[in-house]
């Protein structure tokens, strides 16, 4: 039988490295994502599994629980769960757009919320399923010029490990990817690409690879790269304090 995947933020950088690798493995698709025109072109590429396309800007309250109704509408049951869509801005926290900031947290938080809500409880009355949250090694420590989107991070991981143990006795896992910089669209509209934390971006086709196998073998978190893991183990032992001023030296400019 064939399984279905749903991946959010679909259209480009993770998302699409993640759509490239479920159609290889012969997955149907749910592509969520904002650009109905870009969705639409992925859906023409791949013509040997069957993609569905559903056209929605997650950071706006009632999307995902949208998403949710036209997927059960059109009879889809599924097998995979990637909760990809996510965006950061860098800044002084009261100097960025207080909207921009809430929009962040609506999409990062709220929406992967609601729709791992929705979707659990089918896979739950199935036994059998697979959620990938993509958080970031942002999750492991505070971050100064950063401040919103490291703390929905953090939010990601702390609430995809309690799934994990929520879910130990049942076939259903939850992994939670946390990739450190990686050359996506995400550089750009955070406004990071010229700090010091973008100057070693792993290439986004790795890091889709090593969430994606991480994910299939029921891994509970995966870190991409040495570094980052070595900084993701440090930032558990050093004060906190002192992993905030070393994610603020990070944050500046190279």
């Amino acid at each position: 039988m064939t399984m279905t995947a749903l991946i959010t933020g679909a259209t480009s950088g993770l998302g699409y490295e993640f759509v490239k690798l479920f159609a290889k493995d012969g997955y149907n698709l749910v592509l969520v994502a904002r650009n109905g025109q870009t969705l639409e072109e992925i859906k023409q590429t791949y013509t040997n599994v069957k993609v569905t396309i559903i056209s929605k800007d997650l950071s706006v309250p009632g999307a995902a629980k949208e998403v949710f109704e036209e997927v059960e509408k059109q009879g889809i049951s599924l097998d995979v769960l990637v909760n990809n869509a996510g965006f950061g801005l860098l800044g002084k926290f009261d100097e960025l757009d207080i909207h921009e900031q809430l929009n962040m947290i609506q999409l990062n938080i709220t929406a992967l919320t609601e729709l791992t809500y929705y979707f659990l409880k089918q896979m739950k009355q199935r036994n059998s399923g697979r959620i990938l949250n993509v958080a970031s090694t942002a999750a492991f420590q505070p971050g100064p010029l950063m401040s919103v989107y490291y703390a929905t991070k953090a939010y990601v991981l702390s609430f995809s490990e309690a799934l994990v143990e929520e879910l130990s006795d049942s076939s259903v896992t939850v992994t939670t990817l946390c990739p450190g910089a990686t050359k996506t669209n995400f550089g750009s509209v955070a406004n990071v690409e010229g700090t010091k934390m973008f100057s070693r971006a792993m290439a986004s086709d790795i890091v889709a690879k090593k969430g994606y196998q991480g994910m299939m073998s029921g891994k509970r978190v995966i870190v991409t790269g040495g570094l980052n893991m070595a900084g993701a183990l440090g930032a558990k032992f050093m004060p906190r304090s002192l992993a905030a001023k070393i994610a603020k030296y990070v944050a500046g400019e190279k």
